[in-house]
């Protein structure tokens, strides 16, 4: 019993040893995860709470600015716009991006190729591409206007930025011409990790052709697409820069999304305790998408893909 008791201690000590060297290299990510995430929650949640200009001093009232947000009609308004903007977004790039992607991890020198130019726009800056896309959408001398008048694409006519019913679909577009190629690489790397003895004991079964892809291919992407969602939904919550730099929002509101009503209202109003409280509610929208979808899919389960291969 003696023999048993010692062995019990030694290898609880040996537990505890493995835990504290663990925790010691844990630590780290642990503090910038903490430093560059919870403490500016933790701020924000607190500078809503307080009226400041972010020179003058700081006064405390309470829950004002969280009664004035739910009865803004513009804030409101805006956290719709986020909301189609997030799902016209998730409709576009996810299955062109995975048409792509699939595509990209066949076979054949040109499709490296071709993944390579399409991936440029993923390598601009947002602030950059909105420059470069003002200035082909200028009615006054743009390309897409001298384009309409001089090769007669009269579809290209309308003032993409300038009309409140097109510009948010413009916007959409433009998204996803710079995010698709990081997508479509995700959905690459997630085709080429799927076992070849998969499609062949399948095409033994009579399964192949466009049949292949929903009885395969779909199946074993579930956890790339679940990753490429969560990113899509988050990253189209929080763009904000190629919105200001096309239209600032305008033609009046009617590209003003809860980001960029979030930067206004801080550093053009100078409401910061506002502004923070908008910053709140956008994380909250942002963590709530992310875990419904962690939770219907059951993506935190982190199944193999291959199981059972």
């Amino acid at each position: 019993m003696r023999g048993e008791g010692g062995f019990a201690v030694a290898k609880t000590v040996r537990r505890a040893r493995v835990a504290w060297w663990v925790a010691l290299f844990v630590l780290p990510a642990l503090l910038l995860y903490a430093s560059l995430v919870l403490v500016p929650i933790g701020i924000a949640a607190a500078l809503s709470l307080f009226d400041w200009d972010g020179s003058g001093p700081m006064t405390f009232i309470g829950l004002e600015n969280w009664v004035t947000f739910f009865g803004d009609q513009d804030a409101l308004a805006s956290v719709q716009r986020t909301a189609l903007l997030v799902i016209a977004s998730w409709v576009v790039q996810v299955p062109i991006a995975m048409a792509i992607g699939i595509y990209a991890a066949g076979t054949g020198r040109h499709r490296a190729v071709l993944s390579s130019i399409f991936f440029i726009p993923a390598l601009m800056s947002a602030a950059a591409m909105g420059v470069l896309w003002g200035q082909l959408f200028s009615p006054v001398g743009g390309g897409v206007t001298y384009a309409a008048e001089h090769f007669g694409l009269f579809f290209l006519s309308p003032d993409w930025l300038g009309d409140p019913q097109l510009v948010l679909a413009t916007i959409v577009a433009l998204i996803a011409w710079q995010y698709v190629p990081f997508h479509a690489l995700l959905f690459r790397a997630g085709v080429s990790q799927i076992p070849r003895s998969i499609y062949e004991a399948a095409a033994i079964d009579g399964v192949s052709g466009p049949r292949s892809f929903w009885s395969v291919t779909l199946p074993m992407l579930r956890h790339t697409i679940v990753t490429s969602t969560i990113l899509n939904i988050v990253g189209s919550l929080t763009i904000f820069d190629l919105i200001y730099v096309l239209t600032q929002g305008g033609p009046g509101q009617s590209s003003r999304v809860l980001a960029l009503a979030q930067y206004l209202e801080g550093f053009t109003a100078m409401r910061f305790g506002y502004a923070s409280t908008l910053a709140v509610v956008l994380g909250a929208l942002a963590i709530t998408f992310s875990l419904i979808m962690v939770r219907v899919t059951g993506f935190g389960k982190m199944k193999s893909q291959a199981e059972g291969v």
